[in-house]
């Protein structure tokens, strides 16, 4: 059985955290928890509370092992993105792309 956790408008890019993503892919999860725990990367933090929330939800939710659970599934997808505008010279202005990602770490259970 698949349990997922989302969290939406993360405000870190989806680049920096697929990153992130790609370290911990495949892993059980407490070692991924302890990656994330030494990952000096601002995504690692938001990733490791969906984890935690991941977790949570097939524990009791869904009455799985947690020694047996690991990531199946993680991506980042692209949520809004807030456009800014920065002054430059002559008048002009140049764009400031502030973009969010959506977080989903999906978790099973070994066989």
């Amino acid at each position: 059985m698949d349990v997922k956790a989302v969290a939406k408008t993360v405000r870190v890019t989806p680049r920096k955290t697929r990153l992130v993503l790609d370290e911990i892919r495949g892993l059980d999860v407490d070692h991924a928890a302890a990656v994330l725990r030494y990952t000096p990367n601002k995504a690692a933090k938001a990733i490791a509370k969906v984890l935690n929330s991941a977790v949570a939800n097939a524990t009791n939710n869904h009455q799985l092992d947690e020694d047996k659970l690991y990531i199946s599934a993680c991506f980042a997808d692209e949520g809004v993105t807030m456009k800014r505008f920065r002054p430059r010279a002559k008048g002009s202005a140049s764009p400031i792309m502030k973009r969010t990602s959506h977080i989903t770490v999906v978790v099973s259970e070994r066989v």
